[in-house]
Parts: structure tokens; C-alpha cells; sequence
């Protein structure tokens, strides 16, 4: 199972937003790039980069920062936030990202999903699907779709989609595990790979999702822990693998 370590960046800074609320800030590092070659230093297969304020734009806000942590390391990274245009999308991919994350755009432009698909291949277009109680939440978590997690993920897999980052926003830098059942559940709804985020705040955590292995589970991100020193980089990488 993959370990992604979660870079959310806002104003320039390296932080993480309790619950996703803005006004529940915990700043990190005043410096994304050297915390990007921290991690891929120590082991990071992968690295998870989210544009907050792009988030709560609805537009890309970012993309120098972003194309300037593509060219400081080797891993490959994805990013999310704000992707809402075919636009945004080829921008991204033309800075060197590996992967681009479509969250409200999934809901909103489902053609747009397929659009980026058909031009870049279902390996290079995710969507996140980010919910509270098991409804869908969009915009920056700040609004709520009438639709379940697992309804979203039958939806996007009929689009194209192979892979999701799945996102219990309840949990989301509260550090108190994360959404196993749920996780399982959209698992088994679907045959898309999962990426598992929110709430891993300990290498049990991580052992939990790694037994969902067999049936999607492919990898778990993870921020505050991290950050916080709850989880060492290096040992959740040795269980995972």
C-alpha cells in the first residue's frame, strides 16, 4: 500500500484546516518546496498536493508554487483544488504533474471528467470524492450535494474513472483514525482503486486500511500526523510495504 504524504497549501504556507474549516488553520512550514524534498528524502513514493486556496477560489491559485515543487523532486505528485477547466487541467499536466484530482468538477461537469480522460488517459485524471455523514460535500466542503459517497463512485467509474481519493471530512485533521467501514464499503460498491485520507493518526491506522488491500485500498494519505510526529514517515512505509 501506498503512503502519500499531504502537502495543503494556502497564502504561500504549508498548513492543514481542521474539518476543512478555513478559521481552523495549523500552520506547518512557511516553505512547501523544502517540506516536498523532506519527504520525498525519507522515503515518500508519491506526494499530495492540495491548492486550498484554489479550493475555495474555484480556480487554480497556485500553479508557480505547484510547477516549482514538480521541478525540486523526483516522486511524482498529484494535486487538487480548484480544478474546474479543461483549462486548469492541461496546465497542471503540462508542469509535470503526474496526476490531476477532480473533486467539485465530478459533480458539476461529469463531462469535463470524461473530457479530461479521453484526452489524458483514465491514469492521470482522479476525482475526490470528499463527504460528511456519507453525503457528498463540494466547493471547498463548503456545500452539500444530494448524493451518497458510494452513488458519486458508481457515477464516475460509469465516466472512465479507475481512481479515487476518498475523504472523510468529519475526520480530516482531527487525528482520530480514519473512516475504515466507510472506505470498505465504496470498495466494495465498486472496482475502483482507493486512496484512503482524513484521520491517520497512528501505524494502526494504517494496518487497518492495508487489510482493504485485497479489495481496492491501494494507498492512504496523510497530513497532520505526519506533521505532528503521531506517525514516523519511515515506519508507516515498512508496514505499508
Amino acid at each position: 500500500m501506498l503512503i502519500i504524504p499531504a502537502i495543503d497549501i494556502r497564502e504561500g504556507r504549508c498548513v492543514r484546516l481542521i474539518q476543512g474549516r478555513a478559521d481552523q488553520e495549523i500552520v506547518f512550514s512557511n516553505d512547501p518546496v523544502e517540506m516536498a524534498k523532506n519527504w520525498e528524502k525519507r522515503g515518500a513514493p508519491w506526494l499530495h498536493v492540495v491548492d486550498l486556496d484554489g479550493a475555495f477560489a474555484g480556480k487554480l491559485k497556485n500553479l508557480d508554487l505547484i510547477k516549482t515543487i514538480v521541478e525540486s523532486i523526483k516522486i511524482p505528485v498529484q494535486v487538487g483544488g480548484g480544478i474546474r477547466t479543461m483549462d486548469a487541467v492541461r496546465q497542471l499536466l503540462g508542469a509535470g504533474v503526474a496526476r490531476v484530482i477532480l473533486g467539485t468538477a465530478a459533480v458539476a461537469q461529469p463531462v469535463l471528467v470524461q473530457q479530461a480522460i479521453e484526452e489524458f488517459g483514465a491514469e492521470k485524471i482522479l476525482v475526490a470524492i470528499d463527504a460528511r455523514d456519507g453525503w457528498v460535500v463540494v466547493e471547498g466542503w463548503e456545500s452539500s450535494v444530494e448524493k451518497t459517497t458510494i452513488e458519486l463512485a458508481c457515477e464516475v467509474e460509469k465516466l472512465g474513472v479507475e481512481r479515487i481519493v476518498l475523504t472523510d471530512i468529519r475526520r480530516d485533521g482531527m487525528l482520530k483514525g480514519p473512516n475504515v467501514e466507510g472506505t470498505h464499503e465504496v470498495a466494495l460498491a465498486t472496482n475502483l482503486k482507493v486512496i484512503a485520507s482524513a484521520g491517520i493518526s497512528s501505524l494502526e491506522d494504517i494496518l487497518s486500511l492495508k487489510a482493504l488491500e485485497p479489495y481496492g485500498v491501494e494507498g492512504a494519505i496523510i497530513g497532520r500526523a505526519l506533521y505532528s510526529g503521531m506517525v514516523v514517515l519511515e515506519e508507516a512505509l515498512e508496514i505499508a510495504q
